[in-house]
């Protein structure tokens, strides 16, 4: 069986690491830089860094700060925000990133998805998709939870798949944030559609929630933030938890 990976995420905005509830109510949860380095260190399996702003004031992701943060670490780094072509993809490959993370850019451009996966690799090219369960349909929301749409999180995870993406990161807007567990039964489906790694994003509070997310929602990754940034679980702590619950990850 595959190890289960742990994975925190540093929400950027303004250069500074940040984390909100249900995508709003930012809060400073500090510098990037030192928080990579501490996770690095500390067990993490891989890094995603999301610049959350740069989509909505239309820029790029800080190639600069990627940069920085990349010579720090040693483990996979995943970067997102702000990316809407294959130079851009490009230019954050140069500066240290191992995958990108497309999200509201792979909505309005699909064929962006198999661009990337044939010029990088499937591997390289993770789709992030933020979605909220509205009258129990799940439907997919771009311009960090912003803009909502018509599209459906099952139809488009099975469409991203197609086009090539290695990896999709699920992010329940419903549960982020709320530290009352992962959407495991919107996982679970997911899981048993498509047959590419799901990284589950959104609602991690407790160790229980992260064996939840692996057991009930059939995820191959967990994410996690403000659990992490303000040391409520240190991960070292969670991975044998884990191993103790018979659920393999990696020490």
């Amino acid at each position: 069986m595959l190890t289960k990976r742990i994975i925190p995420c540093l929400d950027i905005k303004n250069g500074r690491t940040v984390k909100g509830v249900n995508f709003v109510d930012l809060k400073d949860a500090g510098d990037p830089i030192e928080l990579a380095v501490y996770y690095a260190e500390n067990l993490a399996d891989e890094l995603v860094f999301l610049d959350i702003s740069a989509t909505e004031e239309r820029r790029k992701t800080l190639a600069k700060l990627v940069e920085a943060i990349a010579q720090h670490i040693n483990i996979p780094f995943t970067v997102g925000g702000g990316i809407a072509s294959v130079k851009d993809v490009e230019l954050l490959l140069k500066h240290g990133a191992d995958k990108v993370s497309i999200n509201s850019a792979a909505v309005k451009n699909p064929s962006l998805i198999t661009e990337i996966a044939s010029q990088f690799g499937s591997q390289c090219c993770v789709v992030a998709i933020d979605a909220k369960q509205i009258d129990s349909q799940w439907k997919v929301h771009l311009v960090g939870g912003k803009e909502a749409t018509s599209l459906d999180l099952f139809n488009w995870a099975k469409q991203v798949e197609s086009l090539g993406a290695g990896e999709i990161l699920f992010t329940s807007m419903n549960h982020d944030g709320t530290k009352n567990g992962f959407a495991n039964e919107a996982l679970a489906k997911l899981s048993s559609i498509v047959n590419i790694p799901i990284i589950a994003s959104g609602g991690a509070g407790a160790k229980q929630h992260f064996k939840d997310v692996f057991t009930l929602g059939k995820a191959d990754a967990a994410l996690a933030a403000s659990v992490f940034h303000f040391k409520e679980i240190q991960i070292k702590d969670l991975k044998n938890y884990l191993l103790n619950s018979k659920i393999p990850v990696r020490l």
